[in-house]
């Protein structure tokens, strides 16, 4: 398993969005994307996406209005 991050800070929807699907079409099975967001559109529509794909997510509030969404590869 490896953990990556993907930065999208100062980033608004779609965008967060978009980043998060391609870097994770080219990780593998178990490997770990951090995804380092502040809009509060991504932080709902990001793991909504993912978990619709089945993959496993946890969301953390690392500061006030940023957060990082890790989600896990799952297929």
């Amino acid at each position: 398993m490896n953990e990556y991050r993907l930065d999208c800070l100062g980033e608004a929807c779609p965008v967060p969005l978009i980043r998060t699907q391609k870097k994770l079409e080219g990780l593998e099975v178990g490997d770990v994307l951090i995804v380092e967001i502040d809009h509060s559109c991504a932080m709902k529509n990001v793991p909504e996406w993912a978990r619709k794909e089945g993959h496993n997510v946890e969301i953390e509030e690392v500061d006030d209005g940023e957060w990082e969404i890790y989600i896990e590869k799952v297929k």
